[in-house]
């Protein structure tokens, strides 16, 4: 039987979809496969997918199909409930609800939105699909407009109302609090205690950048027209401004995120909107909506057209200011599969107020053994999370590094210190709509830093002959200062390579960070997400022509990094032959490194399955595996696979990469005392933000190894 959970909410608003996310993400760290289910959705959905339902399967990857996900719409199940068929609502949803079942490890089943007219009922509704389900509840009670007293008999008649239906509760969180909740602790812990410790609960503040409004939203909304600024339809509404008066007046009532409501005809509030938007004497406003179906003048039009970047998105609606202004106000906000900022921003809302691991485990009572691409993908943002460290990304004014850097930032997955002219940073950020208050900015050469590094540089270098005015030069370098900087202890790890090559990346380590004792030689490895398994490819980016002694090395950096990344290593040493097959130079170079490393295995106390030579099928399929080197520990049961050479290594993971659809993390380099990573030139925003945590994971580590030995 598959494991499960309800979560239901006890009013409107109160942030489910957010809860939602981090839920899913903490139970997909455990649990292979996993299911969506809400027996029952909105109306409103028939023609459309429902909101919840199509964030969950495309933000996660979901394979189940969207018509198993739901059983009735809220009318559909009143109207069987009134007619006295309540016994076929609930077998039906009981019959979808066995079809998951069937085929998932574990399934999160969510409640109704109570968008209806008849809360009460809806709750109802909600607890007896969960006991017909044999599903725990965890509950999502909402602190807005509330305050705290509201709060707290609010959540008290909740959890009083299911334990009398005898609902199982596992936990209770309370959303979207004020910060005077937050504030008043003795409250706070009285309303803790009246349950007792039955069951934990949280408590998440308010954050208004999950509760407003994109601009993309108002479009979706009312069914507007973009007419300019498509790129930032991601900017948040905080407010509605509906411009009716002079310039002069309108000007004075401008705020962050205002959004500015106006007839079509209104030029001079439109230009001026505009010019406000690019002036640092105004709040940044987040768009304009033209209303009344009244489009704008041809002159105005030509205006803004030669207007370079047009910083904010014009949309253009049909009906009249009052009506708008009245739907508008009916609005709030939703996450988006492929808002990244606002998703981002809900996990690591999330993890930072929930206990996700006392609570996981309330929740999964059994785990699978394999680890799967995407549990593998948010456990190492967790871990990252945990114990945070400080990476320093030279590339400071690059558009994925910066956009990265707010997903870090907003995940709390590290801290960050960017390097570049501050205000350059803040332009380009401010101009991407990106948060990135949080992070350090520092300027090389005018730091306070400067002076110190290049004299730390001269020392260690001048027994190659380098001069002052080359450390100056090196240390201008930004690459080459923020590999001192973590030299220095002053960051933990460095990320670079979106805008430069890996040799220039990596360099600056090989003169200065040095490696690890015991370790001769600095190497590779690419985290290879498959469809249904977690593989470590190495050396494929570092050292072109390994002999003996240096592949033996790899092998065991290799799995002990994978080791560190949650990956139990079976190394697999690769050749074109498996174990006596075949014979030639480049088969006994294998042969003698899977000598080498099992000794130096058996010298440092090492212990895991690792053998050789094996062809790739041999080492990845357990049918070829069994058939070519039958009673192997490793055959067909391979996670680390060590190519003989960087042509072979960096060919095959690009094949794999396309062809398997797979993807790629790293590399990550191995074998140095402190961690820095490079990445490709064509990245994806994506991959910088899975690098960061992964350095951050071999910062960890490094620090603990660090404090051993001292």
């Amino acid at each position: 039987m598959a494991n499960n959970l309800y979560l239901t909410a006890t009013e409107e608003r109160s942030g489910k979809s957010a809860v939602l996310l981090g839920v899913m993400q903490m139970i997909m760290k455990e649990v292979g496969r996993t299911a969506i289910f809400r027996p029952i959705i909105d109306d409103h959905v028939f023609g459309r997918t429902d909101h919840d339902i199509n964030l969950i399967l495309q933000y996660f990857n979901l394979d189940t199909p969207y018509e198993d996900t739901h059983a009735y719409t809220l009318s559909q199940a009143r109207q069987l409930i009134t007619s006295g068929q309540e016994e076929l609502l609930y077998n039906n949803i009981l019959k979808k609800y066995k079809k998951l079942e069937a085929d998932y490890d574990f399934i999160l089943c969510e409640g109704t939105d109570f968008r209806g007219k008849d809360p009460g009922f809806e709750f109802d509704l909600n607890a007896n699909i969960a006991a017909n389900l044999g599903a725990p509840v965890l509950l999502v009670a909402s602190g807005r407009d509330k305050n705290t007293n509201e709060i707290c008999a609010h959540v008290h008649i909740s959890v009083d109302s299911l334990q009398g239906m005898n609902i199982d509760i596992t936990g209770c969180i309370i959303n979207r609090v004020p910060e005077s909740f937050i504030r008043d602790t003795a409250v706070n812990t009285w309303c803790r205690d009246q349950f007792g410790g039955e069951f934990p609960l949280y408590v998440i503040p308010e954050n208004k950048a999950l509760g407003r409004p994109t601009i993309d939203d108002v479009k979706r909304w009312l069914g507007a027209e973009v007419l300019y600024g498509k790129g930032s339809m991601l900017n948040l509404v905080d407010n509605y401004l509906v411009a009716a008066m002079q310039i002069s007046n309108f000007l004075t009532y401008i705020k962050e995120g205002s959004l500015i409501i106006t007839p079509g005809d209104r030029s001079d509030i439109i230009i001026s909107s505009l010019a406000s938007r690019i002036s640092s004497a105004y709040p940044n406003i987040s768009g304009i909506l033209l209303t009344g179906g009244i489009e704008i003048s041809p002159t105005v039009q030509r205006l803004i057209k030669g207007w370079t970047g047009i910083p904010v998105p014009v949309l253009y609606v049909e009906s009249h200011t009052f009506d708008t202004v009245h739907s508008v106000n009916e609005l709030y906000g939703h996450i988006e599969p492929g808002d990244e900022r606002r998703t981002a921003t809900a996990l690591g809302w999330f993890s930072r107020y929930v206990n996700v691991m006392e609570l996981g485990k309330r929740v999964i009572s059994t785990r699978s053994s394999k680890i799967t691409p995407r549990m593998f993908e948010y456990s190492l943002v967790e871990k990252a999370s945990q114990n945070k460290q400080h990476i320093v990304l030279p590339e400071g004014t690059g558009e994925r590094i910066l956009t990265a850097t707010d997903i870090i930032l907003r995940r709390n997955i590290a801290e960050i210190t960017l390097l570049g002219k501050e205000e350059e940073i803040l332009a380009k950020a401010t101009s991407l709509n990106l948060n990135i208050e949080g992070a350090h900015i520092i300027d090389p050469i005018n730091s306070e830093y400067y002076k110190d590094f290049v004299e730390t540089y001269f020392e260690l270098r001048k027994h190659k002959n380098i001069v002052r005015d080359v450390a100056r030069d090196r240390m201008s370098d930004r690459t080459y200062f923020s590999t001192m900087m973590v030299h220095k202890d002053l960051a933990d790890g460095m990320v670079s390579g979106s805008e430069t090559t890996t040799a220039q990346t990596i360099r600056p380590a090989f003169e200065f960070i040095k490696t690890k004792p015991g370790v001769s030689v600095v190497s590779s490895i690419f985290i290879m997400l498959l469809q249904s398994k977690v593989l470590a490819f190495g050396d494929c980016a570092v050292v072109p022509d390994p002999d003996a002694q240096q592949l033996a090395e790899i092998a065991l950096s290799s799995a002990e990094t994978a080791r560190i990344y949650g990956i139990e290593p079976r190394v697999a040493m690769l050749s074109y032959s498996t174990g006596s097959s075949g014979s030639g130079k480049d088969v006994d170079k294998v042969i003698q490194a899977t000598e080498i490393a099992q000794a130096l295995m058996t010298e440092r106390g090492l212990n895991f399955p690792l053998e050789g030579p094996l062809q790739y099928d041999a080492a990845f399929d357990a049918t070829v595996g069994k058939l070519k080197l039958p009673g192997s520990q490793v055959a067909g049961r391979a996670t680390v696979f060590i190519f003989p050479d960087l042509n072979t290594g960096n060919n095959t993971y690009k094949a794999v990469q396309r062809a398997a659809n797979a993807v790629a993390m790293g590399p990550v380099l191995q074998g140095l005392r402190k961690p820095v990573n490079d990445l490709s030139r064509g990245c994806t925003v994506q991959d910088i933000v899975y690098t960061v945590a992964l350095t951050a994971i071999q910062a960890q580590v490094a620090k603990n190894g660090r404090d051993k030995n001292a």
